[in-house]
């Protein structure tokens, strides 16, 4: 009689499935982040893969170059200061007008306040996240919490528009969840907006919802996590010129007053906008009709 086939073995025909599926999976995983060295610079990026990129030279303005905001700039530096000394501090909002100097002051103070540390502190480290990555802000939050170094963290031009839902996830980082906020994080923002939304989104939920209050109220409330707002406005003339002769002195531009002033103001007609922003871009473009450099 003859004898029945013996059936294949099945494990030989099942490895090719397995390394298939075990490829698919390793794909699928998130990568590993490295881990940064803090002390490799003073300022970060945030970036999209979800890892701080470090800065070796932030393109900043000197604090004492920024004239016309006063008030904003010691209210600002007086909050830096306390929290890099370990005192309580509130979360900041800069808002206002175009060109003002916010974000050039976020930048200015965490210079001015590094420069100020007394010998042997810890520098206190800024990291920018960009408007389109706040969602991922929570994991920044997580990841500092248990650094060292106090870190500022920083967003310019921070707004929101209709179907945008990110800003929960801003509201979160801000009130910390459950564990709080890391007491060695602060957040600074600017915007152009008090509320940082559109008041068309605003004027959109009142008359929409079920409950226009409350639907209102979730997202105005955004602003109130930020203990500190500052206000930006448009300069006058005699700001604008005071601005024009700071930088033509700290450059040291050789050019007649009259010169400059009926020229700075000429640059601003033309542009239709005194701020901080224009009264820069004139002085670069009089340095480079000078043939001078903007150093030191």
């Amino acid at each position: 009689m003859a004898s029945e086939p013996t059936p294949a073995d099945p494990i030989p025909n099942l490895l090719p499935l397995l390394e298939r599926i075990a490829a698919a999976l390793e794909r699928a995983a998130p990568p590993t982040v490295p881990k940064v060295d803090t002390s490799a610079a003073d300022a970060f990026l945030w970036g999209p893969e979800r890892r701080l990129i470090p800065v070796p030279r932030v393109n900043r303005v000197e604090i004492g170059l920024l004239t016309g905001i006063d008030r904003a700039r010691d209210t600002l530096v007086e909050n830096t200061e306390r929290f890099a000394r370990g005192l309580p501090a509130n979360n900041a909002l800069l808002w206002g007008a175009r060109g003002m100097g916010k974000s050039s002051l976020v930048k200015a103070a965490h210079a001015e306040i590094n420069a100020r540390r007394p010998e042997g502190a810890l520098p206190m480290k800024l990291v920018e996240i960009h408007r389109e990555d706040i969602e991922a802000l929570p994991e920044l939050m997580s990841l500092l919490r248990n650094d060292p170094h106090p870190w500022l963290v920083f967003c310019d031009d921070l707004s929101f528009d209709a179907d945008d839902t990110s800003y929960k996830s801003l509201k979160t980082a801000l009130d910390g969840g459950i564990e709080g906020r890391p007491g060695n994080v602060l957040f600074y923002a600017t915007s152009n907006r008090r509320h940082l939304l559109a008041r068309e989104m605003v004027e959109n939920e009142r008359s929409t919802a079920i409950n226009p209050g409350e639907a209102v109220e979730e997202k105005v409330s955004l602003s109130d996590r930020f203990g500190l707002w500052l206000g930006f406005h448009k300069c006058s003339q005699d700001e604008y010129l005071a601005m024009i002769r700071a930088y033509v002195e700290r450059y040291a531009l050789d050019v007649e007053p009259d010169r400059v002033r009926a020229e700075a103001l000429e640059w601003a007609t033309t542009r239709g906008s005194r701020s901080g922003r224009t009264a820069f871009q004139f002085i670069q473009d009089l340095a480079g009709r000078l043939g001078q450099r903007l150093e030191g």
